[in-house]
């Protein structure tokens, strides 16, 4: 009997306890919202910042406006949205069970327990307590489905617990890839793409602007590690290197930040920085910047925490100035922003007890006094500089709830709740669509059998299998892992003309990246041209080569002036070739014969054909006169002869400086002596007619033998005979060719030049002297069908052409 006793009174007093607990979070801030329903939904949403606690104390610190506030919000928006709703869920109405994570994964742990209660035993805080009556027991429902959380930290801790209770998890932030794995987080899903994805999107962003050395900064965890983790690894295929990789621990202090700053800074080419940390810790980041007289140096890159959130920034625009951020591809909710600005704080009993819906404003009309949000008076005192409290000293502002929401912009997430909550709504609709109208043939609301919650694995079958279009007008459905397809909104934060700072959509990805580079905005100007470097090293000039110091760092080497840049190193072109214009391949050497309006073509020429004209004039004369005395004295047949060869002489100047040909070649090789021989032959045959006969005359009357015109011209084509006959054999031993020889050289200017010289077979005759050009295409470098090349002492090679070819060179 007196233990009965005992244990009844111990009762009585836990129960006592719990209730004065419950109004004293009444009274000084839940940390959960409960608002009842049919089927009963978890959230769970970092409500404040996580600061550095001592064991035992809360690690919550300030409101978090934008990824608290307006993402818990949005939940219950949208529940009432559904609830009204005639034909999802119908005769069926949602609740929700609501906790905040305090941006802490422990302490959202410790929070996620209420999740799974009413799965255990009975326990005192489903005993109801109101207005200081006997307290009632109104048992909890199950929780059938979890929205959240935020960070991936969080999500991990948390789908670790729902596991076991078998609880389906979307969440609407969470894009780590680890929980991609279905063996560890089965009940897992996400209406947002993977890390992997938007790794790939920033990468490609990088490479557009032209930055190949850059850094990078990950928040210790999951999110943090993981997303950079695939950044490096994609950013090897781009040759991107990443000059300082550091990491923001947990509970980092100012100093640490300072630290940060000052790595990043010691690469100062490498002004563009990727960072996947969360909005608070980008906040530090960006003071620390200010703080080192950084402000205007890092052009950064933020991953989807960051995306177009206004708090990161706030005080501090021109630090973030040119910001690049990825967001998964949203639509703002003109609804939800009406419905967020008609809220107000409750000022006293307005809300007369109840908790679980708003009521309109009294005074303010179209306005609404929030009832349900426990942390919404909270928000409006750190947002506004008031306070509520009766108590507050004189410098403190009285808040009125008359104050109005400035600098508004609706946070990137709130959608994704949306389309969350919405997910599992649908999910629900169709295991009652499934159970109780198709099989019990009931009519569309919760039948016993999935009272008081549908299965859990069930509701995730159905989850995976959901398809529909949500409020953002595109398609909601997941993959075989739960998670949502890649689609982002790429956004820059610039300042306007005014001076206003905003976030600018300039481009989209999805599974390949589509920009606006001319959309970009700069501090030093717009587009293209205005885009700030991040590289190590400059690209080298012309003709140079990098010799690397580190990757993506390097000097430059200047090659020799006849050799080309392949693949980072100086290699030479073969004779017959030059380096061409810019210095990345070789040409191949044409050759140019002196031009016949050359000065050393002009002059020798000139002469010749002054020579030639005498000569015909000459020859003219001669046969005009043919029968004079002083004609037929002079030995008239021998001066024909003597003439023709005087022509020829004065023509090779004419084929000396034509194109070598193997034609010409051959001429010339019997031109050079056939000429000077008719001269001479003639020449001799008539001194030798004239000495025989003035000695003759001396001597003898008799008439000398082969004294006559015709005999001395036999005489004469006889001499010349044996030379032709000589120069024929000759010729039909050695083939007549011609030979390129190309010397290297140096020459003013520091321009690589070629001379090149053409002789006849081994005899190494002269022909014509010629000049490198390199106006001709790249050839190929390859050997076959190469002419036979011979290495001389002095450095010069030749190429026996084929006497079928009209041209040759070496490649």
């Amino acid at each position: 009997m007196n233990l009965h006793r005992i244990l009844s009174w111990m009762w009585c007093f836990l129960i006592t306890s719990e209730c004065y607990n419950a109004k004293k979070r009444g009274e000084d801030g839940s940390k959960l919202i409960r608002i009842d329903g049919d089927i009963i939904l978890g959230g769970i949403f970092p409500m404040h910042e996580q600061v550095a606690s001592s064991i035992g104390q809360s690690p919550c610190g300030a409101v978090k406006e934008e990824k608290g506030i307006q993402r818990l919000e949005a939940m219950l928006y949208i529940l009432d949205q559904i609830n009204a709703d005639t034909e999802l869920l119908p005769n069926t109405t949602l609740g929700a069970l609501i906790l905040d994570s305090c941006s802490s994964d422990t302490y959202a742990l410790d929070q996620s327990m209420e999740f799974v209660r009413s799965y255990m035993n009975q326990d005192i805080s489903e005993y109801k307590c109101e207005n200081d009556k006997t307290p009632t027991y109104v048992p909890h429902k199950p929780v059938t489905g979890v929205i959240g959380a935020a960070f991936s930290v969080v999500s991990i801790m948390v789908a670790n617990i729902l596991r076991l209770f078998k609880i389906p998890q979307i969440s609407y932030a969470s894009t780590s890839t680890e929980l991609s794995d279905k063996s560890r987080f089965e009940y897992f899903s996400r209406v947002v793409p993977p890390d992997n994805f938007q790794a790939q999107a920033i990468v490609e962003v990088i490479h557009l602007l032209g930055w190949k050395y850059v850094s990078t900064v990950a928040v210790e965890g999951e999110y943090g590690e993981k997303g950079i983790a695939s950044f490096i690894a994609l950013s090897s295929e781009y040759n991107i290197c990443v000059a300082v990789s550091e990491k923001i621990l947990r509970n980092s202090k100012t100093e640490d930040f300072d630290r940060i700053i000052e790595r990043l800074s010691s690469k100062h080419n490498a002004r563009g920085v990727i960072i996947f940390v969360d909005e608070d810790n980008i906040r530090k980041l960006l003071q620390a910047t200010i703080r080192a007289n950084r402000t205007g140096h890092f052009m950064w890159v933020g991953s989807d925490s960051w995306g177009a959130k206004v708090y990161p920034v706030r005080d501090q625009e021109f630090a973030a100035e040119g910001a690049i951020t990825i967001l998964p591809y949203r639509n703002a909710l003109k609804d939800f922003d009406n419905y967020y600005l008609r809220l107000r704080p409750r000022m006293g009993d307005e809300c007369g007890g109840q908790t679980e819906k708003n009521i309109p404003h009294k005074s303010l009309t179209d306005k609404t006094v929030n009832c349900r949000n426990i942390w919404f008076r909270e928000f409006w005192s750190q947002h506004h500089k008031c306070t509520f409290s009766v108590n507050a000293s004189s410098d403190m502002t009285r808040c009125t709830g008359d104050e109005n929401l400035v600098d508004y912009e609706q946070e990137g997430l709130v959608p994704f709740v949306v389309d969350a909550v919405y997910a599992m709504a649908h999910s629900v609709h169709n295991v009652i669509e499934e159970e109780c109208v198709n099989n019990l043939g009931t009519s569309h609301y919760l039948c016993e059998s999935l009272i008081p919650a549908p299965d859990g694995p069930r509701l995730l079958q159905h989850i995976r299998n959901i398809s529909f279009i949500g409020r953002q007008d595109t398609e909601i459905k997941f993959n075989s892992d739960g998670d949502a397809y890649g689609f982002y909104n790429i956004y820059q934060y610039q300042r306007k003309d005014e001076g206003r700072f905003d976030y600018i959509l300039i481009g989209t990805w999805r599974e390949e990246l589509s920009l606006d580079i001319n959309m970009t905005r700069w501090a030093t100007g717009v587009g293209e041209l205005h885009i700030p470097r991040s590289m190590c090293s400059d690209n080298c000039p012309m003709g140079h080569v990098r010799n690397f110091v580190e990757p993506c760092c390097w000097s430059c080497v200047a090659c020799r002036e006849d050799a080309y840049v392949y693949n980072d190193t100086c290699k030479n072109c073969n004779p017959g070739y030059a380096p061409n214009s810019t210095m990345t391949g070789c040409v191949k050497l044409t050759a140019e014969v002196i031009p016949w309006t050359s000065p050393w073509a002009l002059v020798p020429l000139i002469f010749a054909s002054i020579g030639i004209l005498s000569t015909l004039f000459t020859t003219v004369v001669f046969i005009r006169f043919n029968r004079t005395p002083v004609i037929m004295a002079s030995g008239r047949e021998l001066c024909y002869v003597l003439l023709v060869g005087i022509l020829s002489c004065y023509g090779m100047s004419f084929v000396i400086l034509s194109k070598p040909t193997t034609w010409n070649c051959t001429y010339l090789r019997i031109g050079l002596g056939l000429c000077l021989s008719i001269c001479y032959s003639a020449i001799l045959t008539k001194t030798n007619r004239i000495s025989r006969i003035f000695n003759q005359g001396t001597k003898k009357i008799k008439r000398l033998s082969y004294t006559s015109p015709k005999s001395q011209v036999v005489i004469a084509i006889g001499k010349k005979a044996i030379e032709i006959n000589y120069t024929l054999v000759y010729i039909m031993i050695i083939v007549c060719v011609y030979i390129i020889e190309f010397t290297s050289g140096m020459q003013s200017g520091n321009r690589a030049a070629y001379s090149m010289r053409f002789a006849g077979g081994r005899s190494q005759t002269m022909q014509s002297v010629t000049s490198g050009s390199r106006s001709s295409p790249p050839m190929s470098r390859g050997g076959a069908g190469r002419p036979d090349e011979r290495k001389h002492a002095n450095g010069e090679t030749q190429a026996l052409a084929s006497p079928s070819v009209e041209e040759t060179s070496v490649s």
